[in-house]
């Protein structure tokens, strides 16, 4: 069976990295628009409602606007990669590890998760669940990220700036991630999110660093590793590694695409602080290859196919 998919905001880097993912897949029809028509409102109607699954690659207001242009009674299914739904009642969100694969593979609509909450969820949602971490806590989170997460301003800004070597921002501490942390974790309050950026153009590394002397059940890292470990044995994207690299994690400036995602957990001596450490592609598992994860999960079809595993 061949499935009719159309990529609404194909030109931006995550529809591109989609596109390459999905490239001499035959299960695949992909509908494309030409340059004079990608943002005519009518051929973007018709094609979101030609297309068996609409993957949407735009800023959350016209991400908004396309679910709009898709009829009511129309058959669409819908993956969105903004930010625009990642908390909306009635959307699944697709982050498969988390939230069940049966979930997304039923979904009508799946809001692709952003790529610093990917890290963090990763780490932290299945402790907490699991009642080694706390819900009330006050996590906080330090990340940096490759350029091309910020979109193509961004992009041209760090090309044309090549003396830029480190970028933070979010300085008002009201940035969009806060609420899908929260909620997709189960936490009682938002993170303190301190996320920044550096002239490399993808890779991504997420850290929520722990004071587990400071927790009433005083959680030993050894004990976090673990269960990781074991939520995610039977997972080919993530990875959590049982051994400690030799006092360094890398991000490197010509890092090849990937879909993978690796977790660490560091702990000192007597095991009451702790590193949790998550290191993906932002392009990858942070959005592309999550979304290519969630589609082949809605089609049925086998969920790592064309995505860019070491292991596969």
């Amino acid at each position: 069976m061949t499935h009719t998919i159309f990529i609404d905001g194909a030109a931006g880097t995550t529809g591109l990295e989609i596109a390459d993912r999905l490239e001499g897949r035959g299960e695949f029809e992909l509908l494309r628009l030409d340059d004079d028509r990608r943002k005519d409102a009518e051929a973007r109607r018709d094609a979101l409602n030609e297309a068996d699954i609409a993957i949407l690659c735009l800023p959350d207001d016209a991400a908004r606007e396309a679910v709009e242009l898709i009829d009511t009674a129309s058959r669409t299914r819908v993956i969105d990669a903004s930010s625009a739904h990642r908390t909306t009642e009635g959307w699944c969100y697709g982050f498969p590890e988390l939230v069940g694969r049966e979930r997304v593979a039923d979904a009508l609509r799946v809001s692709n998760p952003g790529c610093y909450p990917t890290g963090f969820l990763a780490l932290v949602a299945p402790l907490v669940r699991a009642g080694l971490l706390p819900a009330d806590w006050p996590y906080t989170v330090n990340a940096v990220s490759g350029y091309s997460g910020g979109g193509k301003a961004l992009i041209e800004r760090m090309i044309d700036k090549p003396n830029i070597a480190f970028r933070t921002y979010a300085l008002d501490l009201a940035h969009k991630h806060l609420p899908e942390m929260q909620v997709h974790a189960g936490l009682d309050h938002p993170v303190l999110f301190a996320p920044s950026v550096v002239p490399a153009y993808r890779g991504m590394i997420v850290e929520v660093p722990l004071h587990l002397g400071a927790m009433q059940n005083d959680p030993h890292s050894d004990a976090l590793r673990d269960a990781l470990a074991e939520f995610y044995t039977a997972s080919a994207v993530v990875t959590v590694h049982d051994d400690t690299p030799a006092g360094e994690l890398l991000l490197e400036t010509d890092a090849a695409p990937s879909d993978g995602l690796e977790l660490f957990v560091f702990g000192n001596e007597g095991g009451w602080n702790a590193r949790l450490v998550a290191r993906l592609d932002n392009l990858g598992k942070g959005a592309s290859g999550a979304a290519v994860q969630s589609l082949n999960l809605m089609c049925g079809l086998p969920e790592m196919t064309g995505l860019l595993l070491q292991n596969a």
